[in-house]
């Protein structure tokens, strides 16, 4: 009977620690999957970059997207490690569900309004959207991506938006605003600072008052039921190191006083 119970114990022993071996593989080299707003594309791109020259066998995944729809899918049980809005409205929703264990909220940005590169349209205000010379306008769809929110307060703001709504070209995202303005399918659309000056087929024509819409922030939070909580704060750390602002900075974005 004592041998049945040692060899028992011996086999649970082993059965433990290979599940913990496991665990610990998994954190070390698995995948870390990143939702992330459309707009932080080239941003994160080389945050991941820069974290995968340090000694690490882990890859990071990104899933980029408007961040309404990237809220969704968390509440719907997509597998995530780390989220990063363009709305700290959404972001605040998403945390009071109980989805975020840890948070931080320390990057900005700005609203702009842009026109292609070597478009005909001067724009020199918002005034100027209700000239007949600008047929089409682009926003993101203002109930799930953030831009499109920011840009549809300003036109309130400026009692401008029952004037052009009949302009409005909606998109799926600020990266799609964007690529409608370069090809030239409109003649202006609503994107963030950070896009417009990493593109060298539009130009900014007017910087939107701060005092016009919600301030413009992304938070970043880990996922409560990560399964490589290790990992995530890793990398979660790194976004708000000396080294990661550097990049942040380089790609036109600002820090929260």
């Amino acid at each position: 009977m004592r041998k049945l119970v040692t060899i028992f114990s011996i086999i649970l022993t082993c059965i433990i620690g290979g599940c913990a071996s496991a665990s610990s593989e998994k954190e070390n080299s698995g995948v870390l999957t990143i939702s992330a707003a459309s707009s932080l594309q080239d941003v994160l791109e080389e945050m991941a970059a820069e974290f995968n020259n340090k000694p690490s066998n882990l890859a990071i995944q990104y899933n980029f997207g408007a961040t309404g729809s990237l809220v969704k899918q968390i509440e719907q049980g997509a597998p995530v490690d780390l989220f990063i809005s363009a709305s700290r409205e959404k972001f605040d929703e998403l945390s009071t569900k109980g989805f975020i264990q840890e948070s931080a909220a320390f990057i900005s940005n700005e609203l702009v309004l842009v026109t292609t590169s070597n478009g005909k349209q001067h724009l020199e205000n918002l005034d100027d959207l209700k000239s007949s010379e600008v047929e089409k306008i682009s926003i993101g769809t203002p109930s799930t991506v953030p831009a499109g929110s920011y840009a549809e307060q300003s036109l309130k703001y400026f009692d401008l938006w029952s004037t052009i709504e009949g302009k409005l070209v909606y998109a799926k995202d600020v990266r799609q605003v964007l690529t409608y303005v370069e090809t030239g399918n409109v003649q202006a659309g609503f994107v963030y600072k950070t896009d417009a000056i990493n593109s060298d087929k539009v130009k900014i024509a007017v910087t939107l008052d701060e005092d016009s819409h919600d301030s413009i922030t992304y938070p970043i939070g880990i996922i409560q039921n990560t399964d490589s909580p290790t990992a995530a704060k890793q990398f979660y750390d790194f976004l708000q190191s000396d080294e990661g602002k550097e990049i942040w900075a380089k790609y036109g974005f600002t820090f929260i006083r």
